[in-house]
This record gives structure tokens, sequence and C-alpha cells, in this order.
């Protein structure tokens, strides 16, 4: 059985609010920080290969702020939270691949951050279901 204080704060819509803030943080943190520094977005795209860089750099920022967005303000928050999942997904395959990394701590470094956004992809999977739940 759920402690009193704790039922109240798991049904407060504020809460739900801050945790879905928390729970994009880095993405939109990650869209600010492109757009104050735009070149260094642009670099970072073609730095994985993506291109067109510029196209790809713009494309990130939109998803990373309208997903969240979207999460955050429960306004399409299944389309927000399945724009964010498919990002991360395609991200962590590009950026980590830690299957093709020889030297072993570099390859646990790699495997860690890829487990990581795994579970990040986990939570916005539950954002997504716990979002619809309470419409």
């Amino acid at each position: 059985m759920t402690p009193a204080p704790i039922a109240t704060l798991l049904t407060d819509r504020r809460f739900a609010i801050l945790a879905a803030a928390l729970l994009t943080s880095p993405y939109w943190t990650s869209a600010l920080a492109k757009l104050l520094d735009w070149n260094s977005a642009v670099a970072e795209a073609a730095h994985f290969g993506l291109q067109p860089a510029m196209f790809v750099a713009a494309l990130t920022i939109l998803v990373q702020l309208v997903g969240s967005f979207a999460i955050v303000f429960r306004r399409g928050a299944w389309l927000g939270a399945g724009a964010l999942g498919v990002f991360t997904a395609l991200a962590t395959l590009v950026a980590h691949p830690f299957w093709t990394i020889a030297e072993p701590m570099a390859r646990f470094h790699e495997r860690n951050t890829f487990l990581e956004h795994v579970g990040l992809i986990g939570g916005l999977m539950l954002a997504a279901i716990l979002r619809e739940r309470t419409r």
C-alpha cells in the first residue's frame, strides 16, 4: 500500500509536469545548446557523416524541442515520445557503436552510454503510456 503523502504526490499534475521536464531535459537542453551554437551543431552532424549537415542539425533541433514540448504539455505526448524514441535509437546506433570498439575500456564506456540511451527510450515509452492513461 502506497503511503498517503506519496499517493498524493503521484497524482499531482505539477509533479507529472516536473517528471516530464526532467525526462526530456537531455533533449530540450541539447536543442537549446545547438541553437546557441549553430556551427557546432552542424559540425556534429557532419562528424557523424550525416548529410546534408545543416538539414540534419535543424531537424534534430525540431524533433528535440517539439517532442519535449508534446510530452511535457500533454499535446500529442505519444507522438512526441515516439519521435524522441526513434531519434534516440537512431542517434545511439550512429554515435555509440560499442561493438566496433576494440579497446576494452572505451568499449565499456560506449556500451554503458548505449544502454543508458536504451533506458531513456524505455522511459519515453512509459511517458507515452502514462500520459495517454491520464488524458
